[in-house]
């Protein structure tokens, strides 16, 4: 699974750090990103936590 987070859409909630503290982190801006671009093997429900969380849909998820 690959995990995104679109810049021009992230307002800075940090919810998905929140629901994902593993995938995700706040840069200095406040803005969200993704620690790494593939979800590791057991953090698949955190990652779509994470993606509903997102009031924006600033993140993507795409199944490989």
């Amino acid at each position: 699974m690959k995990l995104a987070i679109d810049p021009g859409k992230c307002e800075g909630h940090a919810r998905c750090v929140a629901r994902a503290s593993a995938l995700f982190d706040v840069d200095d801006e406040g803005q969200s990103f993704a620690l790494a671009n593939l979800v590791p093997a057991g953090q698949e429900d955190a990652a779509r936590s994470a993606l509903e969380a997102c009031p924006e849909r600033a993140i993507t998820i795409t199944e490989v």
